[in-house]
């Protein structure tokens, strides 16, 4: 069993302990068990084996023999008595937008509500508007957040799918049938969410490819089984999966069909028929019409189709019919931004608000990724919920920062920063006295989401406006399969930020991606610039900027729109400026 599955039971523990209203310290203890081993550098194995899992902080003697137990057998019986004395439906209360485990376990013990369905019908009848601590207004947020859950619940995140399709990749690439292999669909575009998971084999023996994949221990039930086809259920998320089979000649056509978008398909079959052609995922046909152009005998990759249709090649993130067509016609599509480019990012917590790694292991898990430059943005203070920072705190912090910087005990220089709340009227958490003492200002909406679009407007503006702010944080407050992005006229933000010389966020948070890839294509048209940052709660975190990476790239982004792909020496003279 790996650490993030161990992670993921005792985080679950902590959750069913406190729907059993549980010692306080008891659940913490599980919740901090369950980031240290999220965060460990060391082999989870190596360290139960040579029982050293109490020495990794976080961890104590009661959790340490849970898993070793976890790790040695798979199993924990301890967690699976604790999740039969739980109604099950009770878990899946806690996935509804502003319910949490004290909140549940009020309405199943009030109410007797143990499923989603006895939720629906309390609020319906205004059961659940009656309780204390709940009224009106919660009762349509849980309903509206229901209609959400039932919207989305086919689809998971980007960042969750590719980590189960990455199994499954590297399963098929040891099979000795398989020829070729690779992701197709959504993922392959790298769409925020994902439906089902597409995978095409290139192979001479069918039978033995699809045999082996609806065999698999990940594979809860077998939804069909074919000749050049099979779809699964996996167990774990219930995620459907589909595999098709081909001969490695139609493996490139197949490949770029189940690849592209409904209309970007449509847009290249529309191409191709004008050239006398027809295109679909077993290759090319004549169509009769008179033509100059010569089918080769074979072609074997997707860029040799692009070559023949008198196109550049297509990067798959592209492949939506906003306009790479044509750009590829004209020699005119963008060199996209990559991972590589990435030399540092703004918006990572530490342990001053609500982060789960100290200040210097943020910086060190920075310099680890060859980062030149990492910004540290606790939250302030009316963000009391997270452990906001007073302006005591704040500047205390910066001073341990400058202090750690002189030090050069990392190569990574650290710029102190902070995630700075927009308050309902615009104006920010903290005086301009105390922002200017700070390398950078990120300003951000966490309260207050049910003004109109006009109000809430006006109220970001204003905070652009402000001399102090640097960048703007997740502009739309969207929770991907949670919550809505609240009313906002994105069109005048982007105007905002361009004219007062602001830099608007793409939050790599997996679940935010905001703002989202389909304004950046027109944005940095019109000169706005962008920070691709994690939104780092812990060191693990960081790695969400490979998240951002994938929906700038959709947005048409490349080097020389993202500020934090400059050297920290253009960086530094940035800032200043």
């Amino acid at each position: 069993m790996d650490k993030h599955e161990v992670a993921r039971i005792l985080d679950e523990i902590g959750v069913l302990l406190s729907l059993k209203n549980e010692n306080p310290f008891r659940i913490r203890a599980y919740h901090n068990a369950a980031r240290a081993v999220e965060n460990l550098d060391e082999d989870l194995e190596l360290l139960v084996r040579e029982e050293r899992l109490e020495d990794v902080p976080g961890i104590g003697a009661h959790t340490a023999e849970k898993i070793a137990t976890l790790v040695a057998t798979g199993k924990l019986p301890y967690y699976e008595k604790l999740k039969k004395s739980i109604p099950s439906g009770l878990l899946e209360l806690l996935k509804v937008p502003g319910l949490g485990a004290k909140k549940v376990q009020i309405l199943h013990q009030k109410l007797k509500i143990k499923t989603t369905q006895d939720l629906i019908d309390a609020c319906k009848k205004g059961r659940v508007a009656k309780l204390a601590g709940f009224g009106e207004k919660t009762q349509e947020k849980i309903l509206n957040g229901i209609t959400q859950i039932n919207r989305y619940g086919k689809r998971v995140l980007f960042w969750d799918a590719m980590q189960a399709a990455k199994f499954i990749l590297e399963g098929l690439s040891k099979l000795k049938a398989v020829e070729k292999v690779e992701l197709a669909g959504s993922l392959r575009r790298k769409l925020e969410t994902i439906g089902d998971l597409d995978f095409l084999v290139a192979t001479e023996s069918p039978k033995a490819v699809i045999d082996w994949f609806v065999t698999q221990h990940w594979v809860s039930s077998v939804i069909s089984k074919g000749p050049s086809k099979a779809s699964i259920r996996l167990s774990k998320s219930g995620q459907q999966v589909d595999l098709r089979v081909i001969s490695e000649e139609q493996f490139p056509f197949a490949l770029m069909y189940f690849t592209g978008s409904k209309e970007h398909n449509i847009h290249m079959r529309q191409r191709t028929l004008a050239k006398g052609f027809s295109l679909s995922e077993y290759g090319f046909e004549p169509t009769g019409k008179k033509t100059a152009l010569k089918l080769p005998k074979k072609l074997s990759s997707e860029e040799e189709i692009f070559k023949f249709l008198g196109l550049d090649y297509i990067p798959p993130e592209l492949r939506e019919d906003m306009g790479e067509i044509d750009a590829a016609e004209k020699n005119k599509l963008p060199t996209l931004v990559e991972e590589k480019d990435i030399r540092g990012v703004f918006h990572s917590h530490t342990t001053d608000s609500d982060g789960h790694n100290t200040l210097e292991e943020m910086v060190r898990g920075a310099q680890e990724l060859g980062w030149e430059y990492i910004g540290i943005a606790d939250h302030s203070k009316s963000s009391y919920q997270a452990n906001g920072m007073d302006e005591k705190r704040l500047l205390a912090q910066a001073e341990r920062i400058q202090k750690l910087n002189r030090s050069k005990k990392f190569s990574t220089h650290i710029f102190a920063g902070v995630e700075c709340d927009i308050l309902t009227n615009g104006s920010l958490d903290f005086p301009n006295s105390i922002l200017k003492e700070l390398d950078y200002v990120i300003v951000a909406i966490h309260r207050s989401f049910q003004l109109d679009e006009k109000k809430m407007t006006a109220r970001l503006i204003k905070a652009i406006e402000n001399p102090y702010t640097t960048m703007v944080a997740h502009p739309t407050g969207r929770l991907l399969l949670r919550r809505e992005p609240y009313t906002i006229n994105i069109p005048k933000i982007i105007d905002a930020a361009i004219a007062n010389g602001k830099i608007i966020e793409l939050n790599a948070q997996p679940m935010r991606l905001d703002m989202d890839w389909r304004h950046w294509h027109k944005a940095k048209e019109k000169g706005l610039k962008c920070s691709i940052n994690p939104d780092a709660h812990s060191v693990h975190d960081l790695q969400y900027f490979r998240a951002g990476i994938n929906c700038a790239r959709k947005g048409w982004l490349e080097k020389r729109d993202v500020i934090n792909t400059l050297t920290l020496a253009k960086m530094t003279a940035l800032l200043k400026k």
